[in-house]
């Protein structure tokens, strides 16, 4: 190529790289939901759970925002039948076959939104008096502690929440996992009639 030509040439170049970077970014403007990483395979969860984990039912849980080992735990527990329910146990199964830890980062990096679902402003204060007994695992203000798998409470869909106490009070939620013995032990006294206090209480911190 001539000396003269040279220019032309860099220039033509310059042109291309730059439409091809201008092209990527466009892409990634235009990057719609299911284009995050593991997105494609939560999305049968969001018929339950609600748009990228955040569930606007009062029974049904708040995913989003689990930490990731403590989502593939719950995960294999269900699967495995250590944590029974005939719902969840063959969408576990799924979750696994498809990749647990794409969908587990997934739900971790969604941002968490707080329940819609309000309680009685009554019932909130019994069960801020009765979560003091809580706070020693689940922290002042019910966010739990991740290094140790104990998850946040704060915000949580208050009917998911009261039958999880009832659950562990009866030992019903994966007996035998030594790691819930301290809840399950606290939760035998706790009188019944206080799980909905509590569940309001935790459901209404923001």
């Amino acid at each position: 190529m001539s000396a003269a030509g040279r220019p032309l040439l860099r220039l033509t170049l310059a042109v291309a790289v730059s439409m091809l970077l201008g092209a990527s970014w466009s892409a990634a403007e235009a990057a719609g939901p299911l284009d995050q990483r593991g997105a494609a395979k939560a999305v049968t969860c969001s018929a339950c759970h609600g748009v990228a984990g955040n569930s606007r039912s009062a029974a049904m849980p708040i995913i989003a925002g689990l930490d990731p080992a403590y989502f593939k735990k719950q995960i294999e527990a269900y699967a495995s039948g250590k944590r029974l329910s005939p719902e969840m146990e063959p969408y576990a199964k799924q979750v696994l076959d498809m990749g647990v830890d794409d969908v587990a980062a997934y739900f971790a990096a969604s941002p968490r939104q707080a329940t819609p679902i309000t309680s009685p402003a009554d019932s909130i204060a019994r069960g801020r008096t009765a979560a003091a007994a809580c706070a020693a695992c689940h922290g002042p203000q019910g966010q739990g502690d991740a290094a140790k798998q104990i998850p946040s409470l704060a915000g949580q869909a208050p009917g998911y929440l009261r039958e999880q106490m009832l659950l562990f009070k009866q030992d019903r939620r994966s007996p035998g996992d030594p790691a819930l013995a301290s809840a399950k032990a606290l939760m035998k006294t706790v009188p019944d009639e206080s799980f909905a206090d509590l569940a309001a209480y935790y459901g209404s911190l923001r």
